[in-house]
């Protein structure tokens, strides 16, 4: 049992993992590096530092201009700034609190404009902007803050009322989000979200908005054949069995990543069955292919930071290489459902406009781009309807 860290040392902890990032270790690699060589610090002190560190992740440009500085305490002396926190009441050089502050670095910092106000390097900032217009300045914004927690209530196990109810008498308050019909927003208790009885008895699971946004809009029904290409963890694939009722096969190129499905499907009381080669045909295939995540950078920040031009160009690839192949295995008539957690035209409309161009014999028949100011994560979705028998 840790003996507790004071706020001044939580901070200093902090700026020493953003110099380890700095230097070019993953976040959450440095966080974890950090808490095995800091067995002093409780639970709680290790969600505190992380929670600074992903706040600075988000804001890693003007953090730097506000704190005067590139270094891990010049940004944390930024964040404090920004959070209207005089940082001479933090740095003291008292106990375990970081060195007091010199007059230069009190004198330091200005005020971020430009792309160091968006939070952005500058040459996705060109992108999204090429891709969002008027909307990259909001959507920028809501990058800069803590992604919300959601819930998806598992319908056919209770109401939305009922889940609300027995979440309530754990201490997890929730709120209806209006982007999706399951959705409950939690607005209270979130870190006992795992440990509920609610959440071990497959009444809810952790998925974002758009996320059930994106599902709710698939035209599924019982009895079609449904195929979860690009499965992960199985949040989507059990989104789409609670909607049908069915049976949902779920493929993942990398099997590792389905680890956790039988047990949440299990939980879920939902039917998922895995398979490394799944046979075609299907009535319904989604894709949701790996992207650049730049519609969900609230909650792995570090992401926004290590992606490059190369990077994106490799990706673009990849996900043309997926709907090809994909796009093998829909049946006659069937809708291949393309999706990403991108906002970014070049994973999405551009992708799915060259993919119509390789096959014009398919049409589109849906296309939506959710946004961070929609509520949740930034999410693209395209249904394309392959030619009929």
């Amino acid at each position: 049992m840790g003996t507790g860290m004071t706020p001044a040392a939580r901070i200093a902890a902090a700026a020493e993992i953003i110099d380890s990032i700095s230097a070019g270790l993953p976040a959450e690699k440095a966080l974890l590096r950090w808490s095995r060589n800091s067995r002093f610090a409780g639970s709680k002190d290790r969600a505190a530092v992380r929670d600074h560190v992903f706040e600075v992740l988000r804001r890693w440009r003007s953090t730097a201009a506000q704190g005067g500085g590139s270094d891990g305490r010049s940004r944390m002396i930024g964040l404090l700034r920004q959070q209207q926190v005089d940082p001479d009441t933090i740095f003291t050089g008292e106990g375990h609190a970081p060195a007091a502050l010199s007059d230069a670095e009190r004198a330091a910092g200005a005020l971020p404009e430009g792309n160091d106000l968006l939070d952005l390097p500058d040459w996705l900032a060109d992108r999204l902007g090429a891709s969002l217009g008027d909307r990259l300045a909001p959507a920028a914004e809501m990058l800069r803050h803590r992604a919300p927690v959601f819930l998806r209530v598992n319908t056919r196990r209770c109401s939305l009322e009922a889940a609300q109810a027995a979440l309530a008498d754990e201490g997890i308050e929730t709120r209806l989000h209006g982007l999706a019909s399951t959705a409950l927003e939690v607005t209270a208790g979130e870190r006992g979200v795992g440990r509920s009885a609610a959440y071990a008895d497959g009444l809810v699971e952790l998925q974002d908005v758009a996320s059930q946004a994106v599902v709710e809009a698939l035209p599924l029904s019982p009895g079609l054949r449904v195929l979860d290409y690009c499965a992960g963890g199985g949040g989507k694939a059990l989104a789409m069995a609670a909607r049908t009722g069915g049976e949902i096969i779920a493929h993942d190129a990398n099997p590792e990543r389905m680890a956790d499905i039988p047990a949440r499907a299990a939980r879920a009381g939902a039917r998922i069955l895995t398979a490394d080669a799944p046979e075609g045909p299907f009535d319904l295939l989604l894709c949701d292919v790996p992207c650049s995540g730049s519609g969900a950078w609230r909650r792995s920040p570090d992401g926004k930071w290590r992606l490059d031009p190369d990077g994106l160009a490799e990706l673009c690839r990849l996900q043309a290489e997926i709907l090809d192949t994909a796009a093998r295995l829909v049946a006659p008539g069937g809708i291949l459902a393309y999706a990403t957690c991108s906002m970014l035209a070049e994973e999405n409309g551009d992708a799915t406009r060259g993919f119509l161009d390789r096959m014009p014999e398919w049409t589109s028949q849906f296309e939506r781009q959710f946004l961070p100011q929609d509520g949740g994560d930034g999410f693209y979705l395209r249904l394309l309807a392959a030619p009929g028998a």
